[in-house]
């Protein structure tokens, strides 16, 4: 009997969050479970959630915003694989300025109305909780691109950054460790905000219907490979860096370490878990899915 076919696209660039579907790929797992996966690596801007209300693709990777924010009635979430520490990372040298509601300049991959509105939430929240407050004019979202560190360290024509926003801990916390610098995270922990800093694996109700035992096969093959790499540190690594043909580093050793951490297994359906987001993306203006399209979300 051949093997079903099965195309899984991904949010962004392939990194160690997706390590249970590299994994998947490099043992032969999917394979022994009767998949041939193509696991898509976009190289620029991709609307996989266009791709899957047409039908062109059988499962997506995407952070939970997009959920509501990109929200159609066919779409069907799988459950959550990765949870990270996400926010605005802030320089020490630049607490004062931010505490002090003086100008700041913060270095993002993505300006736009929304993302910038979320950031301004989550240091608009901090500073309530901390006694102060921000005024919006003085917060300005620059779009540069994933180099958050680099760009903190060398700024722009315009000028230094203060911080740098669409940060996660497993990344750039990692990395501004490495390199020494001197910063606060503001991230769930700091600021009373719902984390969102995680990748729901999704695909449609249709899909569902006509490729439901492959799907499940393909999630519980990607439990499995998520409980393999957490328990087994050192063949996940061994694994990502054969897949990917990248040279080993000690700082990508210790985002892998730290994403393992992160990621979860089983990975089910929770409509309990992204209440919070929903509600503060409503108050937002941001995205307002009524209470059945949400419940449908995870039948």
């Amino acid at each position: 009997m051949p093997n079903t076919a099965l195309t899984l696209t991904l949010e962004w660039f392939l990194n160690p969050d997706h390590l249970p579907f590299i994994a998947g790929i490099h043992t032969g797992a999917y394979l022994d479970a009767g998949l041939d996966i193509n696991m898509v690596e976009p190289t620029e801007h991709y609307d996989g959630f266009a791709e899957l209300e047409a039908g062109n693709i059988d499962l997506h990777v995407n952070e939970p915003i997009h959920l509501f924010e990109h929200y159609f009635e066919d779409l069907k979430a799988l459950g959550c694989f990765f949870v990270t520490d996400g926010g605005v990372l802030i320089k020490q040298s630049s607490l004062d300025k931010l505490h002090q509601n003086q100008p700041i300049r913060i270095t993002t991959p993505a300006a736009n109305p929304i993302t910038n509105k979320i950031g301004f939430e989550i240091l608009s929240r901090y500073a309530k909780k901390n006694g102060f407050v921000l005024d919006a004019a003085n917060v300005s979202f620059v779009e540069t691109d994933f180099q958050h560190l680099e760009n903190l360290q060398k700024g722009d024509e315009a000028g230094e950054f203060d911080g740098a926003w669409l940060c996660f801990y497993n990344f750039e916390g990692i990395e501004a460790n490495h390199t020494g610098l001197d910063y606060t995270f503001i991230d769930q922990h700091l600021s009373p905000y719902p984390n969102f800093s995680a990748l729901e694996l999704m695909t449609t109700h249709s899909i569902w219907e006509e490729k439901s035992e492959a799907l499940t096969q393909f999630v519980a093959v990607s439990t499995a490979m998520a409980q393999l790499c957490i328990d087994n540190p050192e063949q996940a690594r061994t694994i990502y860096y054969a897949y990917t043909g990248e040279t080993p580093s000690a700082l990508m050793d210790d985002i892998i370490n730290d994403t393992l951490k992160r990621l979860i297994s089983p990975i089910k359906p929770d409509a309990q878990r992204w209440i919070a987001l929903r509600e503060m993306l409503a108050t937002l203006d941001i995205a307002n899915i009524s209470d059945a399209h949400y419940a449908k979300l995870w039948q």
